[in-house]
């Protein structure tokens, strides 16, 4: 055994290759599977070396066992949980990822402090991972929350709030500081007691960040919150000294860090306004498009529908999170499958913040085998809305809003959005007029040229299809 203990750097060397490879391949759908398996073949390699590890070596009569059951619940959760809730169970991971390293933070240094002086270092890194994996584990219960629909996923505001948030903050920082200037270093019950205080900080910080944020912005929260977590993980690495620990735990905080910028970006956003902002709260529904300045929507049946698309040149199908509630994938690639056998061009616009997650879409349709080739960013298909002879939007909300571009009154005015008004024609399926996640109504529908065909995505879609078969 100490021969082998040697070469644990090494491997965890090669397996951190492997999660920077890995992130290369994630940066593209048609290699994101190859990405996945390499760095998923690395994090084995490094839970095999952990194990040589003299501090582990000793326990893995209660590791193993809590191995296998995390096998059994990850492998159930992956089979089990559809993909509409995979937004819930990414903001679980997050949780739990942000919570282990918050407590095997709080043990070193606990165990640190039983043996002498705690070194400032050890003290420091601790107390951030701590900190951080406390608010990334309240945080991410909130957000699992929301998107769950067990908390209303409203923007949550009330007077005073960033005072509150602001005083959590502050408690925490005040705490940690208090740890890290006593001048014994010894771990006593009066530290242990200011470790008690700032851990309950950190927990109801998590809460009282996540809970003014509305559902519109939960992509851009999972994101934070992941880079949080991997953060929290980094600050565990420095506190037991494990090298594989650190850089996997700065690799998730950088990426999602990274991501986390993009999103905002996407959103026209800066991240303060995604966290202070309230976005979403009741009261914003006022804003968008008007129901009393004389327009209306026009309705139309499955019929119609197919008749405009069976003799369209260019289609652009718009998806969105209605679309991933109704599991309408497989009947869209169907419908697309039909269109082209009749000779129509058909393409596939996805917005960075369409579903409830990044590149929520772009799995769903991957799952319908819908070829990644016909799948275009805002920035590639935005230019060739004004050619398509119809856009047929499904289940998306918020990124189709024209207000963003027109109504500086809008909470949405500024953000990107798809160019859905300026095709042609237009087809809206959707179940009802109610607004999406941004609590506002869509002047989409009020365009002459948008068709409303109301149903359940899957169900509409479906009536779309046999009419195009019949028609054949």
């Amino acid at each position: 055994m100490e021969e082998l203990r040697q070469y644990v750097p090494w491997v965890y060397f090669a397996a951190a290759v492997t999660f920077i490879l890995g992130l290369k391949g994630l940066s593209g759908p048609t290699t994101a599977q190859l990405g996945n398996r390499v760095a998923a073949t690395g994090m084995l390699l490094a839970v095999i070396a952990t194990f040589l590890e003299s501090q582990v070596a000793s326990a893995w009569l209660l590791i193993v066992p809590a191995i296998a059951v995390g096998t059994v619940i990850g492998v159930i959760g992956a089979r089990r949980v559809p993909m509409t809730a995979m937004p819930q169970m990414v903001a679980i991971f997050n949780g739990a990822g942000g919570g282990a390293a918050a407590l095997v933070a709080t043990l070193e240094y606990l165990n640190a402090g039983a043996t002498g002086a705690v070194p400032a270092g050890e003290v420091i890194s601790s107390v951030l991972g701590l900190m951080i994996g406390a608010v990334s584990f309240s945080g991410s219960a909130i957000a699992f929350g929301k998107l769950q629909g067990i908390i209303n996923a409203r923007a949550f505001r009330y007077a005073g709030q960033q005072i509150v948030t602001g005083g959590l903050f502050l408690g925490m920082i005040l705490g940690g500081l208090a740890l890290l200037g006593d001048a014994t270093g010894i771990v006593d019950v009066r530290n242990e007691l200011v470790l008690a205080i700032v851990a309950a900080l950190a927990l109801v910080f998590g809460v009282a960040l996540v809970m003014p944020i509305g559902g519109a912005d939960m992509p851009v929260v999972i994101s934070l919150l992941n880079a949080y977590t991997g953060l929290a993980v980094a600050m565990a690495g420095f506190s037991i000294g494990n090298q594989m620990l650190i850089i996997a735990g700065t690799l998730v905080g950088a990426s999602g860090t990274l991501l986390t910028r993009l999103m905002s970006k996407a959103m026209n956003r800066s991240l303060g306004n995604v966290l202070f902002g309230a976005f979403g709260a009741a009261g914003t529904a006022a804003a968008g498009a008007k129901a009393d300045d004389g327009r209306t929507f026009r309705e139309i049946g499955a019929e119609d529908a197919a008749i405009l698309l069976g003799y369209a040149q260019n289609v652009i199908i718009v998806p969105g999170y209605g679309l991933a509630v109704a599991q309408a994938q497989h009947g869209v690639r169907e419908l697309a499958d039909l269109l082209e056998e009749r000779g129509v061009e058909v393409k596939y616009a996805i917005h960075p913040v369409a579903g409830r997650m990044p590149g929520h879409m772009n799995v769903l349709l991957a799952e319908a085998n819908v070829p990644y080739e016909k799948l275009y960013d805002m920035d590639q298909i935005n230019d060739e809305f004004p050619r398509a002879d119809v856009a047929l939007v499904i289940g998306a909300n918020d990124v189709t809003n024209p207000a963003a571009r027109k109504d500086t009154s809008s909470p949405i005015y500024g953000m990107p959005i798809l160019n859905v008004d300026q095709a042609k024609n237009i087809i809206v399926i959707k179940r009802s007029m109610k607004p999406g996640f941004a609590g506002i109504d869509n002047e989409l529908y009020l365009d002459p040229k948008t068709g409303m065909l109301f149903g359940d995505a899957k169900e509409a879609v479906g009536r779309v299809v046999t009419e195009l078969k019949k028609a054949a």
